[in-house]
């Protein structure tokens, strides 16, 4: 039988009951293709394990979570440890696409649209609510770049003026303010951060130091690509708006991973990928704005209407999509309700420190990420000395179909490592198996022909 979440609530701070929000992203309004009962009820058996007495308790009760770790159809044969790529959807979202898609072939599309536009503002709300804004400070884009190029690309500044952000960004989003460096005139500053951990404290005063009177705008990371650190985003932007500076959240790797809501943060916009953390459908993502910014911001794809340009719908408006994988997310919202926000990230924090607590006990392995629970939860960064990690994370693929993720980071020194981003549906014996396989090799080396591996500069984290 279903055991209830102790509050009853997708969020005990917004107190919506978890019926009236699934009636919320889909299952509400007649729309029964969008989330059927069948699907609701999939979706909360898988999860049913996850309820507990504590989120902190639940998360380290394995027990609780052999049903949540069944949602999933990632094969078993491999041990996936790259989920910070992108994470894959659990069986209930991936069906339902696969029904959308079949929903929309069945008619004109012109038919189809008009009803997935309906549909679409219920999958706007279910995220408004999760995110604690407005849905109409909310669009739904394809990706966390597409997001954040937009408000990059398209904040007004002047020649001269300055736009601040970090070494540890994504970078993608450098290049793209490199480029309007060159085009426009402006300034990028580029704050150096450490590869090794930094505490809070100084991550804040890193920023404060950078500021200048030409300031107009702070490009942040939530959690950075990197390492997994998380930066103290609240504190930036009360720093910022003390001195008229607006704040860009890039948070690809904090939604849906953290427990949070908008007012926890207080920034100006937020570009995120929802097949991340949120385990939605391939190719969806979500920007934020404030109200009285959208106006001001031009969208990526040209010029629109009078009509649109002080609606956040303007920045939809990229042509004919796939609305299946759209309405797919309403799905992934559910699944993540029935888990509930902080269960999720105190789960992913478990195992995140179920292998780091242990390899970082060995005198030639190195840590790049804090432990400490405000500076990380489930991703961390990890090299082993005179181990090159390119060729570690080969042999970890090739002997023994561990996939992890290879970083490259330039700040302060270069400096190259492994990411280890395990999900929901990772096993604690899967965790025990790479954190056997690491010890091994921190012992002995990498066995020939890996320890003549000739390292690929090209290859890099995403």
């Amino acid at each position: 039988m279903m055991q209830p979440m102790n509050d009853g609530s997708l969020d005990s701070r917004t107190r919506i009951p978890r019926r009236r929000f699934l009636q919320a992203v889909g299952a509400a309004g007649g729309l029964a293709t969008l989330l059927g009962p069948d699907a609701v009820r999939t979706g909360e058996a898988a999860t049913d394990g996850a309820a507990g007495p504590t989120p902190q308790q639940s998360a380290a009760e394995e027990w609780r979570w052999a049903e949540t770790q069944q949602a999933f159809t990632m094969t078993r044969s491999l041990v996936n440890l790259d989920n910070g790529f992108t994470c894959p959807a659990p069986r209930v979202v991936s069906e339902a696409v696969a029904r959308y898609v079949k929903a929309q072939e069945e008619v004109p599309y012109g038919i189809w649209l008009r009803d997935a536009r309906t549909r679409t503002a219920d999958v706007r709300t279910g995220l408004a609510r999760l995110f604690g804004a407005d849905p109409e400070q909310i669009a739904i884009t394809r990706n966390a770049t597409e997001a954040l190029k937009t408000l990059l690309n398209g904040f007004p500044l002047e020649p001269g003026e300055e736009i601040l952000t970090t070494t540890h960004d994504y970078d993608s989003m450098l290049e793209l303010l490199d480029q309007r460096e060159k085009q426009d005139g402006i300034k990028v500053v580029k704050a150096v951060v450490p590869l090794l951990p930094v505490p809070m404290d100084e991550l804040a005063a890193i920023f404060e130091r950078a500021i200048t009177p030409r300031t107009r705008l702070i490009l942040v990371s939530h959690i950075t690509y990197t390492t997994g650190q998380i930066f103290p985003v609240r504190r930036i932007c009360d720093l910022a708006h003390q001195h008229g500076i607006e704040v860009v959240v890039d948070g690809a790797h904090a939604f849906a991973q953290l427990d949070f809501k908008l007012a926890d943060l207080e920034c100006d916009y937020y570009g995120t990928s929802l097949h991340k953390w949120l385990l939605a459908p391939k190719g969806t993502g979500m920007l934020f704005m404030r109200k009285d910014r959208i106006e001001t911001i031009q969208p990526l794809y040209g010029p629109v209407s009078e009509r649109l340009n002080g609606a956040i719908r303007k920045f939809e408006s990229v042509g004919i999509q796939d609305t299946s994988h759209v309405l797919g997310i309403g799905d992934a919202l559910a699944f993540h309700d029935a888990i509930g926000s902080k269960r999720k990230e105190e789960r992913l924090r478990y195992l995140k420190n179920r292998w780091a607590d242990r390899l970082r006990q060995l005198p030639n392995v190195r840590l790049y990420t804090p432990l400490e629970p405000e500076a990380s939860c489930g991703i961390a960064a990890v090299g082993i000395d005179d181990v090159d990690p390119t060729a570690l994370h080969d042999y970890l693929w090739d002997e023994h179909r561990i996939q992890t993720s290879r970083g490259y980071y330039e700040g302060g020194g270069q400096m190259r490592f492994l990411r280890i981003s395990p999900n929901l549906y990772t096993t604690l014996n899967e965790l025990d198996y790479f954190g056997d396989v690491m010890e091994e090799v921190a012992r002995v080396g990498l066995p020939e022909p890996y320890r003549s591996f000739e390292p690929d500069p090209g290859r890099f984290l995403r």
